[in-house]
């Protein structure tokens, strides 16, 4: 069986706003870097900018959001593993 490939992303919060329902940061993975801002509170709308890329992470970055929203901070680093190669 072939193992699946992986990436490491990289996520940085660098603002989370309760009361305006919004986490916004920079992610990266192997070469590519964006700017995300997830609105949470009603729409759970992704923006992710530069395009270029963007198809690759704009899954695993919901999923990741959605699943660690609670938990994330401003100035917190964290990652995931994505099951694709960057």
């Amino acid at each position: 069986m072939a193992k699946l490939p992986e990436t490491i992303a990289h996520v940085r919060v660098t603002k989370h706003s309760w009361e305006h329902g919004i986490i916004s940061g920079e992610i990266s993975a192997s070469d590519f870097v964006w700017e995300f801002e997830w609105r949470f509170r009603y729409s759970k709308k992704l923006i992710i900018k530069p395009s270029q890329g963007r198809a690759l992470i704009q899954e695993p970055l919901g999923r990741f959001l959605e699943k660690s929203d609670y938990k994330l901070e401003p100035g917190g680093d964290y990652s995931f593993i994505v099951r694709a190669n960057f």
